[in-house]
């Protein structure tokens, strides 16, 4: 077990808080890492390019000129893809870039990208994300206190107030537990976490 401190919005320590090794002291394996990461980016790519092959392309019925005797090469339609305005060889069509890992290895590779966190030393436990309202100015005050400038934080589903209050500003990004993914802790330099998640997270990330 890993002992880290609790601090609250004003970044005063308040206690102690037990982290699993399994989870936060994990050895950290950057091709597992690279292979999440790519898995996730190549889900998102949209995959909508496309072009018309000779078949799709409009026209190209008749024979543009016989066979022989005019002293040009042999053509057979206008939309050959030698030709301006023909269709195009080999070219992109609609697909899905995605690909699957097992379900193991991307549990790994978060307790492992959470590790990367705590060794760093950028990982903050909260004991308390509550905001009295909606306010981006009092967000950021929190995080210059935290000197946290640019963070991933996991809080509690339905935190409106942190919700709203963060939306507009460059470089933090919430989510709940189950939104926890590699390539947003990877994106950004802190992890906050709000101490009632912990339990949640090692419910979600039990082998």
């Amino acid at each position: 077990m890993s002992t880290v401190k609790v601090v609250n919005t004003k970044n005063e320590s308040v206690g102690e808080v037990e982290l699993s090794d399994e989870l936060f002291n994990r050895k950290v394996k950057e091709y597992v890492l690279h292979d999440v990461v790519r898995m996730q980016r190549a889900a998102r790519r949209a995959g909508n390019a496309s072009t018309k092959t000779r078949v799709e392309v409009r026209g190209g019925g008749a024979k543009p000129w016989r066979q022989k005797g005019t002293g040009r090469a042999r053509a057979g339609t206008r939309n050959s893809p030698i030709w301006r305005g023909g269709g195009v060889a080999f070219g992109p069509k609609p697909r899905d870039y995605s690909f699957k890992l097992n379900r193991k290895v991307k549990k790994q590779a978060i307790a492992m990208a959470m590790s990367a966190r705590l060794q760093e030393g950028n990982l903050i436990i909260l004991d308390d994300f509550s905001m009295d309202r909606i306010k981006t100015k009092d967000f950021v005050g929190i995080m210059d206190i935290l000197d946290a400038d640019n963070a991933l934080i996991i809080a509690d589903n339905g935190n409106e107030q942190l919700d709203k209050s963060s939306r507009n500003v460059n470089g933090y990004k919430v989510l709940p537990v189950d939104g926890l993914n590699v390539y947003d802790i990877l994106l950004h330099k802190k992890l906050i976490l709000v101490q009632p998640v912990i339990e949640s997270l090692e419910k979600r990330l039990a082998a």
